[in-house]
């Protein structure tokens, strides 16, 4: 059985609401509101769910690129969820990001050589030459052409702006990346060589993931295993067969309902749509008893007045569903 590299426990994410002419604090959004899940070493989590389920906060809070409300959060056997920024500079190697859009996190003004190997200035004694033969390097692993090291982000396409920043994420040989809708902003075409190109580094860096996305289709493709968050909450958690073959969540049967069928000889074979009515609650006024209650199809009086458990319903899947009481 290979060791959990990432532990997390009950994290809480809260932002405080402020309102009045004194500024007091009136509220607060529950981004993320008592999720808990491990990763084990050289496997890939996936994290999927609707936009705004908090799904990219619970990715940097994990982290801790935030300060977090609550919980805790061990990462390769240190806990990193009570320290300050300054003690967790040293972990920083260990854990690296790659962000959602890959216009936004390249600095233009920067060369590519640069963005690569400014993690390499914080963080290593390397000489200058030292650190150009390490992005040269870095840039052939993830399928750049290293002549075009004095480039600017500018001038390179989406999928070639994703691939600095994986390679400047894996500048400092980290054990574990966040990948955070690394796809979402690009081609589908594109999306496939990117995946690819993970799971090739996964393989040859014995790499593990958080994998972010709202894409079922290609979480199935990459991810070990699969959670599903709900408003703040992971509602179910399972090998990935099991979840897509038999899901126990009513939230869960509804997203991947929502998967369209590019075969068309098992279209017709395809799990019967679910609509789910009315819209997600707000995280700061989240609804009383189980988050997904006021959308839910199979709905029971409980479900108004208690939050279910996260528990653990058959080997190896959890669910949160007072249904498998």
């Amino acid at each position: 059985m290979t060791r959990p590299l990432v532990k997390v426990r009950d994290l809480k994410m809260h932002f405080p609401i402020y309102a009045g002419l004194l500024r007091r604090q009136v509220g607060a959004v529950k981004a993320v509101d008592g999720v808990s899940f491990d990763i084990l070493e050289g496997e890939t989590l996936g994290l999927v769910g609707e936009s705004g389920c908090g799904k990219s906060t619970c990715g940097r809070a994990v982290l801790r690129l935030y300060d977090i409300t609550d919980g805790e959060i061990t990462v390769d056997g240190r806990a990193i969820g009570s320290e300050d920024q300054r003690s967790l500079r040293k972990m920083r190697p260990t854990m690296q990001m790659v962000f959602q859009d890959p216009q936004a996190c390249l600095n233009p003004r920067m060369t590519v050589g640069s963005i690569i190997g400014e993690p390499l200035v914080e963080h290593t004694a390397m000489s200058k030459a030292e650190r150009t033969d390490k992005v040269r390097d870095l840039m052939d692993k993830v399928g750049l052409n290293a002549a075009f090291i004095n480039r600017y982000p500018h001038e390179f396409s989406g999928g070639q702006r994703q691939r600095i920043g994986i390679a400047r994420a894996l500048a400092l040989n980290p054990k574990f990346i966040v990948c955070d809708e690394p796809i979402a902003a690009l081609d589908v075409s594109i999306q496939a060589q990117v995946v690819n190109l993970l799971e090739e580094l996964q393989d040859s860096l014995g790499l593990t993931y958080l994998f972010i996305s709202h894409d079922l289709s290609m979480v199935r493709h990459i991810a070990d295993r699969v959670a599903v968050m709900y408003l703040g909450k992971v509602v179910e958690l399972a090998p990935r067969d099991a979840l897509y073959d038999e899901p126990l969540h009513p939230y869960t049967e509804a997203l991947l309902s929502a998967v369209p069928e590019p075969d068309p000889a098992k279209a017709g074979q395809k799990r019967d749509r679910i609509v789910l009515q009315g819209d997600v609650p707000s995280p700061a006024n989240p609804p009383e008893g189980c988050n997904f209650c006021t959308r839910c199809p199979r709905v029971m009086d409980v479900c108004t007045r208690l939050d279910p458990e996260f528990r653990e319903v058959k080997p190896g899947h959890w669910a949160a569903c007072h249904l498998h009481d």
